[in-house]
């Protein structure tokens, strides 16, 4: 393969890499872009979620092209406690991310396939001996972890499945936790994408990354019958392993990165909603505002990333608060109950907590009323004293 120059590397095209490169498509056609993806197309097999009000409207109409399905509620169902609310949700899918970049992008500015070695600001290296040099380079290439930080893990293994006949499902099921409380935190997440055709996946909050893949689909089998559902055919299946952050050292996590690229997005560069981990409404928000900027030559993007990042961080607190609350003033199996209690808040509030910009009158709401986790629990817990948080570093460990 030849060697290349363009204005700007993005390292994998998963969903923060491949929004970023929509966004630059549609507001700078004039830039040189050159999208990397190790996998064998850009967005491997994955769902992503979002709720109408995770983002404006600028960033919807990135959005559109992608969405698979859309509906006009969702439920969610909890023991002694099901509710149905009115917010639009829709899902993307990574078929939906691959074909549109092929439509937004020219040819020679996708690389699928390709394994990087060695990477730095304006330099990349990948395995077949192919050198980029660019303008700046963008690593958005995800993290098994997050140094300097602990919490704990949102696990999951999901299926796109057929039924044998239709299932009769109308809206999502964001949370279904009528089912057994095992590992920690744990609910059935479904959308109905046809008449026939399911998204099923059995999620956790656990203290570790582990995930059980036998188990888990066994479990999504017994969900399945236990509703009626006949499933014919398992088209294809997914795994994630997401970090729930209750605190750390943003400092020491940006610069202990060890692959020496400055400028860096998505779950890289910790932008991620700290107690859900959903990632969608801040990589779209960041992928427009870079795609709004004059100049991203140089050790520019690495301070702009740097900043976006650090303020993220700052913002996040109180998610990590509860976050910390969840894991550590609890009993795993009765994590549950915070959940339970949260979706009894008024409607607009959900909606501002998961987009991540909840008001101080919504934070006061939260915390209002009776707590969901014993107060001395709770206490001990955001003094450091409660149960042990997860390391969140790639290893893993707890701390």
């Amino acid at each position: 393969m030849a060697d290349r120059t363009c204005d700007l590397a993005i390292l994998g095209g998963g969903l923060a890499g491949g929004l970023t490169a929509l966004a630059f498509a549609r507001t700078r056609p004039d830039l040189r872009l050159c999208l990397v993806e190790q996998g064998a197309r850009f967005g491997g097999d994955h769902v992503w979620s979002f709720f109408d009000t995770d983002v404006d409207p600028a960033a919807r109409a990135l959005l559109d092209p992608l969405i698979a399905a859309r509906w006009e509620g969702y439920a969610v169902r909890f023991p002694g406690y099901a509710r149905d609310l009115s917010t639009r949700y829709a899902s993307i899918t990574s078929d939906r991310l691959d074909a549109r970049l092929r439509e937004a992008l020219p040819e020679e500015a996708l690389l699928c396939g390709a394994r990087v070695t060695r990477t730095a600001a304006q330099r990349v290296e990948l395995e077949d001996g192919t050198t980029i040099t660019a303008g700046a380079v963008l690593d958005a290439r995800g993290a098994k972890g997050l140094p300097h930080m602990a919490g704990g893990w949102q696990t999951f293994l999901g299926q796109m499945v057929t039924t044998t006949q239709p299932h009769g499902l109308t809206r999502p099921i964001v949370m279904d936790a009528t089912v057994e409380q095992v590992n920690g935190y744990r609910f059935v997440y479904v959308l109905p994408f046809g008449p026939s055709q399911l998204f099923i996946e059995d999620t956790y909050y656990a203290d570790t990354p582990a995930i059980e893949r036998e188990a888990l689909r066994a479990r999504i089998a017994r969900y399945a019958a236990g509703q009626g559902w006949q499933i014919a055919e398992v088209l294809y299946e997914e795994t994630g392993a997401l970090p729930v952050i209750a605190k750390g050292d943003f400092s020491a996590f940006w610069n202990a990165d060890p692959e020496g690229v400055p400028a860096r997005a998505g779950t890289r560069a910790a932008l991620v909603h700290p107690l859900t981990s959903y990632s969608l409404p801040d990589a779209v928000r960041f992928a427009v505002h870079l795609a709004g900027l004059d100049n991203i030559g140089g050790e520019a993007l690495g301070r702009i990333c740097h900043d976006w990042a650090a303020h993220h961080w700052r913002e996040g607190r109180f998610y990590r608060m509860l976050t910390t609350m969840l894991f550590g003033a609890g009993a795993p199996e009765d994590r549950w109950r915070m959940l339970a209690r949260f979706y009894r808040l008024p409607e607009p509030l959900i909606e501002r907590f998961y987009a991540g910009q909840s008001r101080l009158a919504d934070m006061a709401r939260v915390l209002a009323g009776k707590p969901p986790v014993p107060v001395g629990a709770a206490m001990a817990a955001l003094a450091g004293q409660g149960r042990p948080l997860a390391d969140l570093s790639p290893s893993g460990e707890r701390a």
